[in-house]
């Protein structure tokens, strides 16, 4: 039977349909979905790089809104912790479901090893490029800003610093703080923006300053608070409100002399993660409009708005190259040998809590 010019258009048009349809995007899990399975799992573990305290909080909160899912938190140092994840995976045995670390380099390396799940969570396109893996491997959960920090008891409002330089100035000598450029990859970065819009003579001149170096941002930052030191460039900024919280004298100052420093602390879910619906469900549920805006810091999703009082993170004059920085293993490491020859190795051990 010969087919007629009408069938031919009708097949064609049907294959078009059933074409189009396979092209739509397949309706996206809701967190009662992801929930409906975790139930089951009723557990979530999770490695968390920083203060432990505000994630104990926020997992309280999940636990409530979520029962029957229990939550377990590994808080440390990311550097730290990526090491027993390290030993975890060589044995084949994780203990945990997912990571959230400021070690941006961990997350291409695990991604290239096959370790990490590809997932995307709802908002996900709403996050700039510099925010997450284009193949949703991992992603930011927030995106944290490195200003100066002062204390305001001891600086005048004339002698806040707004560049790098004004920390060079004779009252600052020996009331300089960072935490150690060798050990923490954020505060690497910092340094590295420096020395390449001043050159490494910089570095001559700001060892005379006799700084001080603590292991982390929580110590270095409650130095200031507590007075021993009085000025930083290397600061977390929801560190700074929280001791501002509990009535130090500190503050934060977003510098124009230099580029604000950005930086996503990354989140990821392992391909063989013990409890991966429950793992599914607490990132997403980290990632709605409602959880993201009571961060202290911004939201790596452009629906969000920022801070009271503050601007879109991306409107400020930013250097916003920390995950393509530390993408570079090699020159990291000719980084941290060359900076540890100015702080010296870690003699002065911080916390994280």
């Amino acid at each position: 039977m010969i087919a007629t010019i009408e069938d031919r258009l009708a097949a064609t048009a049907g294959i078009a349909l059933l074409a189009s349809l396979a092209a739509l995007p397949t309706r996206a899990q809701s967190l009662d979905d992801f929930y409906a399975k975790a139930k089951d799992e009723g557990a979530f573990a999770f490695y968390v790089g920083g203060p432990t305290a505000p994630w104990e909080a926020r997992t309280k909160v999940f636990e409530e809104r979520y029962p029957g899912i229990k939550v377990t938190i590994g808080g440390g140092f990311s550097n730290v912790l990526d090491r027993k994840v390290d030993a975890q995976l060589a044995v084949g045995k994780l203990e945990v479901d997912a990571v959230i670390f400021q070690t941006a380099g961990d997350f291409g390396r695990w991604k290239a090893e096959g370790r990490l799940l590809a997932f995307k969570p709802d908002g996900f396109n709403k996050m700039d490029a510099a925010f997450k893996d284009a193949d949703g491997t991992f992603w930011a959960t927030m995106v944290n800003v490195v200003p100066y920090m002062y204390n305001t008891e001891k600086v005048a409002a004339a002698d806040i610093p707004n560049a790098a330089t004004d920390f060079l100035k004779p009252q600052f000598k020996g009331k300089i703080v960072t935490a150690y450029p060798a050990d923490d990859d954020v505060t690497l970065w910092v340094f590295n923006h420096i020395v390449q819009k001043y050159g490494w003579s910089y570095m001559d001149k700001y060892m005379a300053q006799k700084p001080s170096f603590i292991q982390g941002h929580l110590g270095e930052q409650r130095s200031i608070g507590a007075g021993q030191n009085l000025v930083t460039f290397d600061s977390i900024l929801d560190i700074t409100e929280g001791l501002k919280r509990q009535g130090q004298p500190v503050d934060s100052h977003f510098q124009t002399g230099d580029a604000l420093p950005i930086w996503p602390l990354l989140g990821a879910i392992f391909k063989d993660a013990p409890h991966p619906n429950a793992a599914k469900l607490f990132l997403s549920w980290l990632l709605t409009p409602e959880q993201q805006a009571k961060l202290p810091t911004w939201s790596p999703r452009s629906d969000v708005p920022p801070p009271a009082g503050y601007k879109p993170i991306l409107s400020y004059k930013v250097a916003n190259d920390y995950r393509a920085f530390l993408s570079d293993e090699k020159k990291v490491a000719e980084l941290r040998k060359k900076f540890e020859g100015f702080s010296g190795p870690i003699v002065n051990s911080g916390g994280v809590r």
